[in-house]
């Protein structure tokens, strides 16, 4: 049977979803986020895709450890460039600002860098940190997450958005549902009824 080249597996759900797909995780615990992270870079790395992690939660003995037991050395693959680990805070707020437009094309060059490089995709996956709400820029991370999903089409790096209930608002995570077309929910894959357009979020905003 031949491979379906234009889904993904995240690792974590039975399902699998298109190639540049932007979805999102709300999560209540650590051992819910870790075991989604370990089990989304893997699969990545499984299917010789280019995985990169985006946390301050999570540090590179950790996936060492994890990919060992898998028979995958992270050494390897890091010098290969298949997995970058990178802070959240060293990643989202450089010098001490958010900006969707400096984030936006990172990912875009990201994606097209890892095109010339022979991966046939690439996946992200990054957890957003509640210090957004002191920093400049900060009150765009809803704006980005729409324009995110618009650049996507384009540039189809599939983008796991972890988001920590503990720390968000009611009305903050009610937002996060409106800019991500798929969502998890108990570890299941869900098309997100609450999600608005891009154009028709962002003309609200």
């Amino acid at each position: 049977m031949c491979k379906d080249h234009s889904m993904a597996s995240l690792g974590f759900t039975d399902e699998k979803v298109p190639i540049g797909a932007h979805i999102c995780q709300i999560f209540s615990n650590h051992n819910e986020r870790i075991d989604a992270l370990l089990k989304f870079l893997l699969s990545g790395l499984q299917a010789g895709e280019r995985t990169t992690c985006f946390s301050d939660m999570i540090d590179e003995e950790t996936l060492r450890k994890f990919f060992s037991s898998q028979n995958i050395s992270y050494d390897e693959r890091k010098q290969n460039k298949a997995i970058a680990l990178a802070g959240t805070k060293e990643v989202y707020f450089q010098e001490n600002v958010f900006d969707p437009d400096r984030m936006l094309n990172t990912l875009s060059t990201y994606h097209q860098e890892s095109l010339d490089l022979g991966f046939p995709a690439v996946r992200v996956i990054g957890e957003m940190m509640p210090e957004i709400r002191g920093i400049s820029g900060g009150d765009r991370l809803f704006e980005y997450e729409s324009r995110l999903t618009m650049l996507l089409r384009d540039n189809p790096v599939t983008t796991l958005c972890q988001y920590d209930a503990n720390v968000f608002s009611g009305a903050a995570i009610m937002d996060v549902l409106k800019v991500h077309p798929l969502i998890i929910v108990k570890g299941q894959l869900v098309h997100n009824p609450f999600c608005l357009l891009s154009d028709d979020f962002l003309k609200a905003h």
